[in-house]
């Protein structure tokens, strides 16, 4: 026979202090005639689980049950008729069950067949503690004290080979178990409702990014951000600047989750406000940027941009790379343009600025704007997509759409690392098509 599914270990109990060794009681040996007959009373009568049934040697069979929540297990032994062992059973275990209601279980297993030797009684247990008082006349004598009285229902049952159990409740086991569902309870609202705030955010951030396209006459373009949490801090836009110009924004949140979304908000903020002194002035436009978002976020955080400023009437490109990964500009002729550094992050010095890049495009180029969830996917080698991969898939489908180029290369990406996403991946595509 097989093992069961289970763990023999229950390891939701295992403390995570190794200073504190964990231990448990693992089984308390039954003895019985029939292992088949004596499974199927614990497990279809008692409702107890199968933790482990196999043969450990020829002739020889271990059978494990455990009740519902698996804290202490009974292993089920038949020894060989005529041995010490064999003399043993249909004798008391010593084995007491607790329960929350005595009186559900045994009309329950009463209704399943179970054998109780009497209706549940209630039962009162009083301790008594001797202590010794090191102020009395006498320290070595004890004096005593009563603990608090339990007030508690029980009854015995057997097996189906007369073994004698114990099933008890106590008044303090019952509040326990009560508190315990109170507090479980009060944990699955709680993460509910925290599933209900981040979904709200999902799609509050999701409004935060391009809802249009302003159309240009030389360029077709898109975009697309796929976030690896339900929010994320990557980032993307296109604005219009008016006067038949577009800019093109990429930026990379330090951080994750739900505080990088903040800071990503904040960003988007600052620059939609801030768009209108960009007509002929990005270095300006950055500048007063990268002050508020000094202003607005706590220290440590920083983000990497790159920002685009597009002429659809000249095909001039002219940027700002502030510690964002290079631009990649595939040439007509398959040459390749990266669009570097031209300042550091935005975030980190109040005393900042940019120097501005120039690049004119022409019919058939293409530009690629993205973030490292890109590059820095890994596959099960340990490999990452790089940057080597991007521009291979840029030149195979550089031919289609940009909106069709940017879900096939970001498929590929997946495919190449199949596994659970671990960044933000972000792209944009633009393609001149001439006048």
């Amino acid at each position: 026979m097989g093992n069961s599914s289970r763990e023999w270990v229950d390891g939701s109990m295992v403390r995570l202090d190794r200073q504190d060794p964990y231990l448990r009681l693992q089984s308390v040996t039954i003895y019985v005639r029939d292992l088949d007959l004596s499974l199927n009373f614990y497990r279809d009568q008692l409702g107890f689980q199968l933790i482990f049934d196999a043969r450990i040697q020829p002739g020889r069979r271990w059978v494990t049950v455990a009740p519902p929540d698996g804290t202490a297990n009974l292993t089920l032994v038949a020894p060989e008729p005529g041995s010490e062992q064999y003399k043993l059973i249909g004798r008391p275990t010593r084995v007491t069950l607790v329960t929350e209601d005595v009186l559900v279980k045994f009309r329950e297993w009463s209704k399943r067949g179970v054998r109780f030797q009497f209706t549940p009684r209630l039962k009162r247990l009083k301790y008594e503690v001797r202590v010794s008082t090191p102020h009395s006349a006498d320290p070595s004598a004890p004096s005593r004290e009563h603990a608090p009285i339990w007030g508690g229902v029980f009854t015995r049952f057997k097996d189906l080979d007369g073994n004698s159990f114990s099933l008890v409740s106590f008044d303090e086991v019952t509040q326990a178990v009560e508190a315990q569902r109170r507090a479980l309870a009060e944990r699955l609202d709680s993460e509910r409702r925290a599933a209900q705030e981040l979904e709200i955010a999902k799609q509050v951030q999701a409004r935060l990014f391009p809802q249009s396209q302003p159309p240009l006459k030389t360029l077709e373009y898109a975009g697309l951000c796929i976030q690896a949490r339900k929010v994320g801090g990557d980032y993307y836009d296109f604005l219009d600047l008016g006067q038949e110009r577009l800019g093109f924004v990429i930026g990379d949140i330090s951080g994750k989750g739900i505080a990088a979304a903040l800071l990503m908000a904040n960003l988007q903020a600052n620059l939609r406000s801030q768009c209108a002194i960009a007509w002929d002035q990005p270095q300006r436009l950055l500048c007063s940027v990268n002050q508020l978002f000094c202003e607005n976020t706590p220290d440590g955080s920083f983000a990497t941009l790159f920002f685009a400023e597009y002429d659809d009437t000249a095909g001039r490109l002219r940027y700002a790379n502030c510690g964002h990964l290079s631009a990649l500009l595939l040439r007509s002729d398959n040459t390749i343009e990266r669009l570097e550094s031209t300042a550091t992050v935005l975030g980190v010095f109040k005393e900042w600025d940019c120097e501005i890049g120039e690049r004119q495009l022409h019919p058939g180029d293409m530009l690629a704007l993205y973030t490292d969830g890109i590059t820095e996917s890994y596959n099960s080698l340990d490999e990452q997509f790089g940057e080597q991969r991007l521009i291979e898939a840029l030149q195979r489908h550089r031919e289609v759409p940009s909106s069709a180029a940017l879900t096939s290369i970001v498929e590929e990406v997946q495919r190449f690392s199949p596994h659970e996403q671990r960044d933000d991946i972000t792209l944009i595509i633009a393609k001149h098509r001439g006048n």
